[in-house]
């Protein structure tokens, strides 16, 4: 087991314990002995990862500080529609640009399409990363505790695509993804499998700004078909590239993160690292 993915599962551990014990206020102590850490390595682990104290970084996944953001969001998103563009410059964002594959392309299962792939360590544990010459088409988180059967589930998708494990050729994606140059934010291009709504929806959340969060509603809304929240959540639960496509900025109405098919826990260490980082940003100047 990696360092980088140990200490990934012990903030992972804390969250998950903080948010369910919120209203009891556990000490540091309580929080680091959950993770068999002593306070001092816990609350130091914790900030080199996050910056905030534990107590600190927990208010910004609290249902009435969610809430605040989804009202907050929808003036950020209106504001860049009068402006005329809906991804103004955003520090320690990514743009994502989204391409469909063709219904031919889609009903060959990607015949004649080379993919690349690999596993990494990543700010929220192991990855799995597949590329092609049109871009990204695959990422997902891994816990390493349990099998890795993300290639073979992979490989249904794309049955008739040549695939080669090659994490040299991955590694730099990797990078530019989770440690993008401070004030450059990265462009990148992914390819995906998908009807034409679910394109619709993974649209929809890439425009979605670091550090923020919108409802289901909210989304449904955005592509102009305002009854179809659950078709949004089923779409946004079929993603192909996690955190690329931000589907764990899509929460609730009441300000409750919802379902992630990769753990509640890293669904709200997403969340809270995105807006925390935002918050520590401006507070140093960075806009």
């Amino acid at each position: 087991m990696s360092a980088n993915f140990a200490n990934y599962q012990r903030i992972e551990q804390a969250i998950g314990f903080l948010t369910d014990h919120f209203l009891e206020q556990p000490s540091l102590e309580e929080v680091a002995a959950r993770v068999q850490l002593s306070p001092f390595h816990f609350q130091r682990l914790f900030v080199d990862w996050v910056g905030l104290s534990p107590k600190k970084f927990l208010k910004y996944l609290t249902s009435n500080y969610l809430k605040d953001k989804i009202r907050e969001t929808q003036s950020v998103l209106e504001a860049a529609d009068l402006a005329g563009f809906s991804s103004q410059s955003r520090v320690y964002d990514l743009f994502v640009t989204v391409e469909g594959m063709t219904p031919q392309e889609y009903k060959s299962q990607g015949l004649g399409l080379q993919i690349t792939y690999g596993y990494h360590p990543s700010p929220f544990g192991m990855c799995f990363i597949a590329v092609t010459a049109r871009g990204i088409c695959g990422l997902r988180f891994i816990d390493e505790s349990r099998q890795r059967d993300e290639f073979a589930r992979f490989l249904q998708q794309w049955p008739a695509a040549e695939l080669l494990h090659d994490p040299q050729v991955t590694q730099p994606y990797v990078q530019r993804i989770f440690q993008p140059a401070a004030g450059y934010p990265e462009r990148l291009q992914v390819l995906v499998q998908g009807t034409a709504f679910q394109v619709k929806v993974w649209e929809a959340l890439v425009d979605i700004p670091f550090g923020s969060v919108r409802s289901y509603q909210q989304v449904a809304d955005d592509i102009g078909q305002p009854t179809a929240t659950r078709a949004v959540g089923m779409a946004a639960a079929r993603n192909p590239l996690l955190y690329l496509i931000p589907c764990h900025r899509i929460i609730c109405q009441d300000g409750t993160v919802g379902n992630f098919h990769w753990g509640q826990a890293r669904k709200k260490a997403m969340i809270g690292y995105e807006m925390s980082t935002r918050v520590r940003a401006q507070e140093s100047g960075c806009r």
